[in-house]
């Protein structure tokens, strides 16, 4: 099962209905923009899982491009208010920071996109993926972990991953937590880069796989290499040139991911060794 997690927007900013006394009360997915057709699937209501943060576990649904409609009251008034921002390549969750249709939409290939070619579209998002997480020296997919029986620092910010005594040497992120009869939590943690959420990364890895596609044509895949001349009797052909580093429309450069990087420290200086024959890490063979 996918999930969405939705931040609600009104007047061009995301807001908290919770803290007016509202509620995220419905999803409803489109097959077009205009929002206008049957509604494929409805999900209600979404659990709250942080400040500005709530979730939907969506239905399966056949794989593909949908647009969405949250409905929300803005306080507890009961002002309904309707988000049409959402636009969901599903499903979620697949350990893919990019998704098929948005290469796709850098190719120019229309939607909905063949089975055939949804899967090679995959595989070039894992190959890029591969690169940039061999560069960063860490995975691009969290992972979850669960403290129990923990006592919170202070108890007005339990989603704070501050608030909690967690000891990780990397990005921690409270995604639940459940209070337990003798006072303490269960705190359920996403542990690590979540590389879907990174917006960098996922212009890095959409845009070089579908440059690898282009590069690589075939008849599942795409159109190949941008051709701008071909001679009278076919002898020659011209290729447009591709935009440098710097210039609009550049493939992305990996080092513009060089603040996520993950560096191993090593100390600068080490204590004296102590000389032979009092140093344990020296002996004389016989």
């Amino acid at each position: 099962m996918s999930v969405y997690d939705h931040k609600p927007m009104w007047a061009g900013a995301h807001c908290d209905p919770d803290l007016a006394g509202g509620q995220v009360t419905r999803l409803d997915l489109y097959a077009t923009p205009e929002r206008d057709g049957p509604v494929i699937a409805s999900v209600a209501p979404a659990v709250r899982l942080r400040a500005g943060v709530y979730r939907f576990d969506l239905p399966t649904v056949p794989p593909g491009r949908y647009w969405g409609a949250v409905t929300f009251t803005l306080n507890s008034a009961g002002r309904l208010v309707t988000d049409t921002s959402v636009r969901l390549d599903l499903p979620t969750g697949q350990g893919l920071v990019g998704s098929p249709e948005a290469v796709a939409d850098t190719l120019g290939v229309p939607l909905p996109l063949t089975s055939s070619r949804r899967a090679a579209y995959e595989e070039e998002i894992r190959n890029a993926q591969a690169d940039v997480a061999a560069y960063l020296n860490r995975p691009l997919v969290p992972t979850t972990t669960t403290l129990r029986g923990v006592t919170p620092r202070w108890t007005d910010t339990l989603d704070d991953i501050d608030t909690w005594p967690v000891h990780v040497d990397d990005i921690a992120e409270v995604v639940s937590y459940r209070a337990n009869p003798d006072g303490t939590y269960d705190v359920d943690l996403l542990v690590g880069l979540n590389g879907a959420q990174e917006e960098a990364v996922v212009r890095y890895v959409v845009a070089h796989a579908a440059e690898s596609i282009r590069q690589r044509p075939d008849q599942s895949t795409g159109q190949g290499r941008r051709v701008s001349s071909v001679s009278a009797e076919g002898q020659s052909i011209s290729y447009e040139a591709a935009p440098t580093t710097g210039q609009a429309g550049a493939l992305p450069v990996i080092n513009s991911l060089n603040r996520l990087r993950r560096l191993v420290f090593q100390p600068l200086s080490r204590p004296p060794r102590t000389p032979w024959p009092y140093s344990s890490s020296r002996y004389i063979r016989c």
